[in-house]
């Protein structure tokens, strides 16, 4: 049985200003339904270190069907900034998480002002 999730924005979109609203979907075909299905707007780090994973915000879908597609809101804060350094960078992200089975898909996205990854 196949199990697929997948997320994406609004025509595509994934450069954002910062306070702008993304418009998301989430889609899955499980082989049975699933307990839950997060989605969930985040930011992490890349680089040197540790990975930091910050959830901003999510929304849950509970005792969905096995096979939806659910759209979804998000508000993005003011900061952080996307940017790249030579140590760290930040990455945002929307992704789509199943419960229990752990099946996940996370779509990049900058968020910084013009929609302009900011560069250290």
């Amino acid at each position: 049985p196949m199990n697929a999730v997948s997320i994406s924005t609004r025509e595509g979109r994934t450069e954002f200003s910062p306070g702008e609203r993304i418009e998301a979907t989430a889609e899955w075909q499980l082989a049975e339904a699933p307990r839950a299905v997060e989605v969930r707007l985040v930011w992490y780090t890349r680089g040197k270190g540790d990975t930091d994973v910050c959830v901003v915000d999510e929304t849950r879908f509970d005792h969905p069907q096995a096979f939806a597609r659910q759209p979804c809101t998000f508000q993005l804060p003011e900061a952080p900034y996307s940017f790249s350094g030579k140590l760290i960078s930040l990455i945002w992200a929307v992704e789509v998480v199943t419960e229990p089975a752990g099946v996940s898909q996370r779509l990049d996205i900058v968020v910084a002002p013009d929609g302009r990854e900011v560069n250290l």
